[in-house]
């Protein structure tokens, strides 16, 4: 068998829930081998993004034919426990609501059973030049196959 390069990480989506998985490395950490805060924040943004992957929601392809782009909106995040150095985390997303031009997911960050930090986010879809816009139908129906009972609004 011949030597094969290991594909970058992708996560699964189970029962409409996004799984994708990280470790907490050294660089990760602030002196005391504990997680630091924005971490989590990138963490999210790649289960996000990986989803989006997972659905076949292709942003860079949409950027590059200046359709537009997710942009984060808001968020709230809280932390409930603390990751530390060498933890394997899965973060978990599940989507709230599909909008016309936006779309609310509930993040969370799990080491077993324990709940280390939850995100609840709303990104827009934006022109290029940042102004909202409907987000691409295909799109709209690429989130319809996670969660299939999912309404949109209108």
């Amino acid at each position: 068998m011949a030597d094969v390069l290991p594909s970058p990480a992708t996560g699964s989506i189970i029962d409409g829930v996004h799984y994708y998985a990280v470790r907490a490395f050294y660089e990760d950490t602030d002196l005391s081998g504990i997680v630091y805060h924005a971490n989590y924040l990138r963490w999210f943004e790649r289960a996000r993004s990986d989803l989006l992957d997972c659905i076949g929601v292709d942003q860079r392809a949409a950027m590059e034919a200046g359709e537009g782009v997710y942009s984060v909106a808001d968020l709230s995040i809280r932390y409930k426990a603390p990751a530390k150095l060498a933890d394997a985390v899965t973060l978990e997303t599940r989507v709230k609501r599909i909008g016309k031009a936006s779309c609310e997911l509930n993040q969370r960050a799990m080491r077993g059973d324990t709940l280390l930090a939850e995100m609840d986010v709303r990104v827009g879809f934006v022109s290029p030049d940042g102004r909202p816009r409907r987000q691409p139908d295909a799109w709209l129906a690429a989130f319809e196959t996670v969660t299939p009972t999912l309404q949109t609004e209108s």
